[in-house]
């Protein structure tokens, strides 16, 4: 069985990721942060509409 074949270093990419991560990650955890907000209050819109109903 032979060994698996490393594959060249891409610095291109690696600089990339350098440079963007910063401004992706911030922006993920706001847009996440800010979809679980939402959710969070339509579920207690939803359990204020069926408690009002009843």
């Amino acid at each position: 069985m032979k060994a698996p074949v490393l594959k060249k270093f891409n610095y291109s990419m690696a600089l990339q990721w350098i440079i963007f991560l910063p401004v992706i990650l911030p922006l993920c955890v706001v847009f996440g942060a800010m979809q679980g907000i939402a959710a969070m209050i339509e579920k207690m819109f939803n359990r204020m509409w069926l408690d009002m109903e009843l």
